[in-house]
């Protein structure tokens, strides 16, 4: 690793402690994630190797702008659909460590590498599953997802899913960061939506506005009723 290499290594580490304040344990695993995945992402494409410098702002920082607007309580159970790499299950579990999350799969090799990287990391919250999601017959508080499918798939995969035991401030739901032109897949959708910019909480440029009438749009949407089901897209452009 050159000198370069190695600063931006550290100054990536750094945003994690820029944005959150993190007890030394949870800290350390954090740390060690990137030492994880490089051994992983060498065998198997677990997360695009083109930004695999920038590994803490655009993987894990931006898994963990869900905490910005969340904290769950003990004990919920939360599904993270399509997890693929591991993304954002695998940081939040770090910081949750109270709370069950199950990382779903259908991709056979993303499955068995996670299964490894979650012993190395010692997250005994986490399980891996290797299925479709809509095969899953149990019920979670949430279901998280990262860039996966368009709103209106995402609802017909998880229809049922959803406890309707609410435990939390905030209704049980489904929580995906999306990025892109989502004027088309919020027009279709007619469940609750409410919308919040990842530029909201974190200043980097990755995480900047690129269309902002978009989200001018969006804001007209907010705020439908419909009982016991919440949608919560973090919003990030692309």
């Amino acid at each position: 690793m050159t000198i370069i290499d190695n600063n931006i290594n550290i100054m990536q580490k750094d945003l994690i402690n820029k944005y959150f304040d993190l007890s030394e344990s949870k800290m350390a695993k954090i740390n060690h994630l990137k030492v994880v995945y490089a051994l992983w992402n060498s065998k198997i494409n677990l997360i695009s190797r083109k930004d695999f410098d920038f590994f803490y702002e655009r993987h894990v920082l931006h898994s963990l702008s869900i905490c910005k607007v969340f904290s769950f309580k003990s004990n919920s159970k939360i599904m993270d659909l399509g997890t693929g790499g591991g993304f954002p299950g695998i940081p939040l579990a770090i910081i949750f460590p109270e709370v069950k999350f199950i990382l779903v799969d259908s991709i056979t090799k993303k499955t068995q590498a996670l299964n490894s990287i979650i012993q190395d990391l010692e997250l005994d919250n986490v399980k891996i599953l290797n299925c479709r999601a809509e095969d899953i017959n149990d019920k979670f508080d949430f279901i998280i997802s990262r860039a996966v499918a368009p709103l209106d798939k995402l609802i017909m995969w998880t229809n049922n899913q959803i406890s309707t035991n609410n435990r939390h401030s905030f209704k049980n739901g489904l929580i995906c960061l999306k990025g892109g032109d989502l004027k088309y897949e919020l027009k279709k959708n007619k469940k609750n939506i409410t919308v919040f910019s990842i530029n909201e909480f974190f200043t980097e440029d990755f995480f900047l506005e690129k269309k902002n009438y978009l989200l001018d749009s969006i804001k007209l949407r907010r705020n439908l009723a419909l009982p016991n089901y919440n949608f919560i897209v973090l919003l990030m452009f692309l």
